[in-house]
């Protein structure tokens, strides 16, 4: 360990010439102070007051970290380096444990070949069809609120927990367009693997020991074959992944099974056996890889929407002039379409409804920190100079190739709620970028990349639908703040919205039915 430890310290030499915090432990470096924060961006907001868009922190076991939140920076490893920046070993075995080897595990020349395959499940026309469903469900969510929550309230204006609605709200659209299944989250139905999903990651990552993150940092030291029987370890991270994928696997091969005997599925299962059929033998997806890709499509295609919604309506809440605003752009669409239901460019041209959602988006990354890992050695660019120790101004940043880097997506210009940079018309929007929670001038810049999320044309009209749904027919403001109120941003793998006196996910909003 020693050796390594020497060897890695002098790998990335030219890393303890930038400015950075001091390392708070030997084990775990800085570590500890991104995991165990009370809320996300506690100390990033921090650093980047102090030290620019780029810094040093220390890793565990002294490994240092290059971290950033520069523009430029972020444009040139998501984007314009093309793979030459991959998820560490530590970053692909987690996702491994959780999802398989899918689309989000993959990299190079395997994720090219995935994503060739499952494109058509994404594209424009086939997600058409899935818009009715979306009305749908999101209509049955107004009626549940107002039939069995607010109707019942004696205020008329109960504190409702949104983010557990709408998870279930997600997880039924998820079934029924990813894979023609029935999980009736909002009637109440139970299965199996819907209650094995229900706080996976807040059991499972939030605030790990400090074993668990030392050891993971020695994942990129150990033969990946070795690391498959990390899963059987009895901590409560992995017992709680081996479980769920268990579940998860046999839930999607019943799947398969189901899709294989029927003929003209439009759901994006059915849509993808078609496409990987009809592809060259040596370029099909494996069995293995088909289900990874639907345990990919639940939790992508679930959580990570009903969060981002969450923290949309959360707010709105605080806004309610943007409220109107959208109220408006729906009261145009009526006056026009009268009680006719909105097409996609009807969704479309509700400008000011997308840049509320676009700037939500930025306030509150899902994903809060991505981490990649240098494949060569480079020369980072920076949109803004820092200043290292010695006192010099620097413009960009040589690495060395394996340095860990950080993307710190929540410290970057968070602090103002402004919708309107969005609707500059002078300013040229890149609609995958936006979306992916990064800031407008990185997005305009940077798009998605080779790595851009597949899925986010889908994600984009869901929460359309659901937010102009869900404004159109309630009203939602902040309950009066005490500690049984207050939210925290807490630092899971995903940014959860929770209270310090309960677990699990909650976000409490006074909802007042409209009509």
């Amino acid at each position: 360990m020693h050796v390594t430890y020497v060897y890695l310290r002098r790998r990335n030499s030219f890393l303890r010439k930038l400015q950075g915090p001091e390392s708070t432990s030997f084990l775990l470096g800085n570590e500890g102070d991104l995991r165990y924060q009370n809320e996300v961006g506690d100390n990033e907001f921090e650093w980047v007051r102090k030290y620019g868009t780029a810094w040093r922190r220390s890793g565990p076991l002294g490994v240092n970290h290059l971290s950033l939140v520069d523009p430029k920076a972020l444009q040139y490893i998501l984007h314009t380096s093309g793979y030459n920046f991959p998820k560490g070993r530590e970053v692909r075995q987690t996702i491994k444990l959780v999802v398989g080897k899918g689309i989000i595990w993959t990299h190079g020349t395997e994720h090219q070949r995935q994503r060739k395959i499952m494109t058509p499940s994404f594209f424009a026309p086939q997600l058409k069809t899935f818009l009715p469903l979306f009305l749908n469900v999101a209509l049955k969510l107004t009626q549940k609120w107002k039939d069995e929550v607010i109707s019942l309230d004696p205020t008329g204006q109960p504190v409702i927990n949104v983010t557990t609605w709408l998870s279930r709200t997600t997880l039924d659209i998820i079934g029924e367009a990813g894979f023609d299944f029935h999980f009736g989250s909002l009637d109440n139905e139970k299965t199996p693997l819907a209650s094995q999903y229900e706080n996976l990651f807040i059991d499972s990552t939030l605030y790990p020991s400090r074993f668990d993150l030392v050891f993971k940092a020695l994942w990129r030291y150990i033969p990946e074959h070795l690391l498959h029987y990390v899963r059987y370890l009895p901590s409560r991270e992995y017992r709680r992944f081996r479980t769920f994928l268990d579940f998860s696997d046999n839930f999607s091969r019943d799947i398969v099974r189901e899709s294989t005997e029927r003929s003209g599925g439009k759901d994006m299962i059915s849509v993808l056996l078609r496409a990987n059929a009809s592809e060259n033998p040596t370029n099909k997806l494996t069995d293995d890889e088909v289900i990874a890709q639907i345990t990919s499509l639940l939790l992508a295609g679930h959580d990570t929407t009903a969060n981002s919604l969450t923290w949309f309506l959360w707010e709105v809440a605080k806004h309610p002039e943007s409220q109107e605003r959208i109220r408006a752009e729906i009261a145009t669409f009526r006056e026009r379409k009268g009680e006719e239901q909105p097409s996609v460019v009807d969704l479309d041209n509700m400008t000011y409804t997308q840049a509320a959602l676009k700037e939500s988006m930025r306030l509150h990354p899902i994903v809060w920190i991505l981490r990649r890992v240098a494949g060569r050695d480079d020369m980072i660019p920076l949109a803004f100079p820092i200043t290292t120790k010695s006192g010099e101004q620097i413009s960009s940043v040589p690495i060395k190739k394996g340095t860990p880097i950080d993307i710190h997506v929540d410290a970057y210009n968070r602090d103002e709620w402004n919708p309107n940079r969005f609707l500059d018309p002078d300013k040229k929007q890149t609609s995958v970028g936006v979306f992916a929670n990064l800031s407008p001038r990185l997005t305009r810049r940077a798009a998605g990349g080779l790595r851009g999320c597949i899925g986010w044309r889908f994600s984009v009209l869901e929460l359309l639908v659901l937010a102009t749904t869900l404004l159109e027919n309630f009203e939602f403001s902040l309950p009066p703040q005490t500690e049984k109120t207050r939210i925290y941003r807490k630092p899971s793998i995903i940014m959860y919205p929770m209270r310090e006196t309960e677990p699990g996910s909650w976000m409490g909003l006074v909802v007042k039915a409209l009509k």
